[in-house]
């Protein structure tokens, strides 16, 4: 019975019937079989059949136990990034959001560029914290005051350290999710027949380039088991097995260190090659001065040689 003492008991799932009387007691006898136990309606107070119940020959839909409200709630989640374990934060409560919030993953992702990865990944958690809330939504960011937002990012502990900047790519970027897809940030991918497509679709993100785009696709396809046929060369050297060259390739403490190792010795080596290229282009400069003084000193003196010549020619002539 309901809290008053009247009607029927109240369920996440919608309106129950009256429970079930003791077996035997006024039950109708006409049994069918579902799922090799036998069944019965039973009669509800007016002495017709209680709601749910009644002649059970059809078996439920297989794999939606739970009746069709429960199953279009699983849809949805299924809808939406598989639920999995992730390290990017290195923070349980950053990490666990990640591992089921598609818009989080994106929100990170876009965060992650001139800070430490997981300062970057800690952002989402933060700014949905902020706003009072356990997930992000693209709705409520797109339409955040400015001014409002960028204060959010900027409180302490900023989310970025470049907050305002920030601010203005992360509604952006939830602003276009709310044109183009609704809001849902897995429709992004959810449907892509190819890691092409994929690829196209995450490079029109607001923020998104190449690079970022790539690292993307492969943490959807190592992470999040999103594996449009070609995703592993859409997403190119980062897409490779066995590879530590991005946050795609991070499990724990030791992978995310091998991965700073990788970026900073690829930082080392293009620091390198600038330098190299300097150097080149100043010793280059310094031959062609070299090389148009010596040019330019060489003429001067034929021309004085030939201004002599003709000194001497006209002093013989006199």
């Amino acid at each position: 019975m309901g809290p008053t003492g009247k009607g029927p008991v109240p369920s996440p799932w919608g309106t129950r019937g009256p429970r079930r009387p003791p077996y035997g007691a006024g039950r109708v006898r006409s049994a069918s079989t579902v799922r090799g136990r036998t069944t019965t309606p039973y009669p509800a107070a007016d002495g017709s059949a209680a709601r749910g119940t009644g002649d059970m020959t059809r078996a439920p839909a297989p794999g939606r136990p739970g009746g069709l409200r429960r199953a279009a709630l699983r849809d949805r989640r299924d809808h939406r990034i598989m639920t999995t374990t992730i390290h990017l934060a290195q923070q349980p409560e950053a990490d666990e959001l990640l591992g089921r919030s598609p818009l989080a993953a994106l929100v990170g992702m876009l965060l992650d560029q001139q800070i430490p990865m997981e300062w970057a990944f800690c952002g989402p958690y933060t700014i949905a914290r902020r706003m009072d809330a356990d997930d992000l939504d693209a709705h409520a960011i797109a339409a955040y005051d400015p001014e409002a937002f960028a204060a959010l990012l900027s409180a302490k502990p900023a989310v970025h350290r470049y907050p305002g900047s920030m601010a203005k790519r992360v509604q952006q970027l939830c602003r276009y999710l709310v044109d183009e897809y609704g809001g849902d940030a897995s429709a992004v991918w959810s449907d892509a027949a190819s890691g092409a497509e994929l690829l196209d679709r995450l490079l029109a993100l607001p923020g998104f380039g190449r690079q970022k785009a790539q690292i993307f696709l492969a943490l959807l396809g190592k992470r999040y088991g999103v594996r449009p046929d070609g995703w592993r060369e859409a997403a190119g050297a980062y897409g490779e097995e066995g590879a530590y060259r991005s946050a795609a390739d991070i499990t724990g403490p030791e992978s995310l260190a091998r991965v700073r190792a990788h970026k900073q010795e690829a930082k080392r080596a293009a620091k390198t090659a600038k330098t190299a290229k300097a150097t080149k282009a100043t010793k280059a400069t310094k031959t062609d001065g070299t090389a148009k003084a010596t040019k330019t000193a060489r003429a001067a003196g034929t021309a004085k040689g030939a201004e002599s010549a003709t000194d001497a020619g006209l002093s013989a002539a006199e």
